[in-house]
């Protein structure tokens, strides 16, 4: 499932006539780039869910025959961020796992190992992250489990364990979830992802995959989305 309903409003002017997932990626736009990335790693079956501009995703799939790609669209007439737009769409899933990833993420992280990892430490969540600077940390014990969140501006954190043996690491906008516990997500409604990782992760096995030796780029300003660019156009 690709996140791709956001307002984009940290992209304007680029997001003035259309969303965050058609903005400019070089001769490509930001979808287009990483459903290919994502197809390349063996993936063929999708989900994009849509809010603002959404007709213009739609008309823009439909141009391109879809990348020929099994693609199907979650419309959100009211914008349910991550944890609402999954909970819409989990009966529309027939996998045993879902791989979710934010749109505007530009990342070459090894899918096929964050998928073995996954499925060798019998893990129900794997959560891709890094060691980088953040507001917002993810906590995880020595065995890599999460044990809960800490905001480093406002000191709050949110724990789901005893565990005093701490490691913060930034989320990276992509996990990998066992479809079998997708009810636990409740009501269809506004809330965040990581709020259902935290509500779960004392039950169930959340771990992070740490993938420190991959690039990865946030682009969700213009700024950061030129230096993503100029960073994959020099090395591909």
């Amino acid at each position: 499932m690709i996140f791709a309903a956001g307002l984009g409003t940290r992209l304007y002017p680029l997001t003035k006539d259309k969303p965050k997932a058609l903005a400019p990626f070089g001769n490509m736009t930001l979808l287009e780039y990483n459903l290919k990335y994502l197809a390349s790693k063996g993936i063929s079956s999708f989900i994009v869910n849509t809010h603002h501009f959404a007709e213009k995703i739609r008309e823009y799939l439909y141009f391109n025959e879809y990348f020929g790609l099994d693609i199907h669209i979650s419309h959100e007439e009211k914008l349910l961020d991550t944890g609402g737009g999954l909970a819409k769409v989990r009966d529309m899933i027939n996998e045993e796992q879902i791989l979710l990833y934010n749109v505007d993420v530009i990342s070459n992280i090894d899918i096929e190992e964050m998928y073995q990892y996954h499925l060798n430490n019998k893990s129900d969540i794997t959560l891709a992250t890094r060691k980088r600077e953040t507001s917002r940390y993810l906590l995880f014990d020595t065995d890599s489990k999460m044990i809960g969140w800490k905001n480093e501006k406002t000191g709050e954190i949110k724990s789901c364990s005893d565990e005093t043996s701490i490691k913060k690491l930034a989320f990276s906008g992509i996990s990998l979830i066992n479809t079998n516990i997708l009810n636990s997500l409740g009501e269809i409604e506004k809330k965040s992802v990581i709020d259902f990782y935290l509500k779960v992760c004392k039950d169930h096995k959340i771990l992070s995959y740490q993938h420190d030796q991959s690039y990865w780029f946030d682009c969700g300003s213009t700024d950061k989305l030129n230096r993503a660019f100029s960073f994959v156009n020099m090395h591909i």
